[in-house]
């Protein structure tokens, strides 16, 4: 013992933050999961072909801190140049980057007040002001509420979780309102049917949109994300991760991203698979007396009058299919319900069934 006594001062130095809390991740065989959002169908072929072609050797060696080629494979894909392409360890990495470039106003960023709750936790942690624009009564983002001077907007198309899309009369008239702000359109779902606005980007040096590899492209455990912007901002981008970490993406990440992008046939075939039971099941749930949202997204957002979320929630759980309930004002009674496979969504029917049908409402 030294005697000398630990006061624990040092601990009035560590950050103290209320994060964000993603969704249950259990190990559970039988498990249904329909809470996070992943995609029900496995990456593509040519994915599994490009891993297992890897050369293993290749790990002892940095990643290319550019990312060049996977940024050329989606320039090509995507009809813009790579000076207009950013790749990042996931989209996640990609807005968190995105924020503490662009956001470096007294003024505070806008963004909805239901959306992904990921939005105030960066802002927190990189001290940033911001301000919640309230939804409308039916959900929907109203544009004219963000023509009000700030210091960048950031909207989620399809919002999360209520899956609803904007268009692009919508996208424009944001953009229009905010030329002196950064704008940035997260479209993590917006492969499964909603409007892009990365062809914006040659008319709006200010816009920055973001997509993933996770949703769409069945990838969400090798974390891949990327941005299209104006080779300006995607320049201030660049230097903002090597002043961070150069090597976000590794090796084996940038091989199956190339591959995945390539395989549009198979890319195309899984939307469609999902589209079509993200419909259907919204149509049961409708029969069921359930208000679903007009999802564009592969989740549906739920809702019933005479029926507790929160219960009914516990209910599934209890027979081992998750889905999300987010206990927050306005949407305490919703379920956001991620679209599995056919029987994934028809054992979640049955289950709400007997649920509705034991308590006779």
């Amino acid at each position: 013992m030294t005697g000398i006594k630990d006061d624990g001062a040092w601990r009035e130095n560590l950050l103290r933050i209320a994060p964000y809390v993603p969704g249950e991740q259990k190990e559970t065989p039988t498990l249904i999961k329909l809470n996070t959002n992943e995609n029900p169908y496995p990456p593509s072929p040519a994915v599994t072909e490009a891993i297992r072609a890897f050369h293993v050797d290749a790990l002892r060696r940095y990643p290319v801190v550019d990312a060049g080629a996977l940024r050329r494979t989606l320039a090509d894909y995507c009809g813009v140049s790579a000076q207009e392409v950013f790749v990042g360890n996931g989209s996640d990495e990609v807005l968190a980057l995105a924020f503490k470039t662009c956001f470096n106003s007294e003024k505070p960023v806008l963004f909805p007040d239901i959306t992904y709750s990921f939005f105030p936790v960066w802002c927190r942690f990189f001290g940033i002001p911001f301000e919640e624009i309230p939804l409308s009564d039916s959900f929907r983002i109203e544009a004219r509420a963000y023509a009000v001077p700030n210091g960048g907007v950031v909207i989620a198309n399809p919002n999360a979780p209520t899956g609803l899309g904007e268009g692009k009369d919508f996208v424009e008239s944001l953009l229009e309102a905010n030329r002196d702000s950064v704008v940035i359109i997260d479209e993590a779902y917006g492969a499964f049917g909603a409007y892009s606005a990365v062809p914006l980007i040659r008319k709006y040096d200010n816009l920055l949109v973001s997509q993933t590899f996770s949703k769409s492209r069945s990838l969400a455990g090798l974390r891949l994300g990327f941005c299209f912007g104006s080779a300006e901002l995607i320049a201030a981008l660049d230097d903002a991760k090597n002043a961070f970490n150069s090597y976000t993406v590794s090796n084996l990440a940038l091989e199956a991203g190339k591959a995945a992008v390539a395989d549009d046939a198979y890319f195309r075939e899984q939307l469609a698979k999902v589209v079509r039971t993200r419909d259907k099941t919204a149509q049961a749930l409708r029969g069921m007396g359930f208000t679903v949202t007009e999802s564009l997204a592969n989740f549906l957002f739920v809702t019933r009058a005479e029926t507790s979320a929160r219960a009914l929630y516990a209910y599934l759980k209890e027979h081992n299919i998750l889905v999300r309930h987010f206990d927050r004002p306005r949407i305490e009674n919703f379920l956001r319900i991620t679209v599995g496979t056919d029987g994934d969504m028809d054992a979640l029917l049955g289950k709400i069934s007997e649920y509705t049908d034991k308590r006779g409402v």
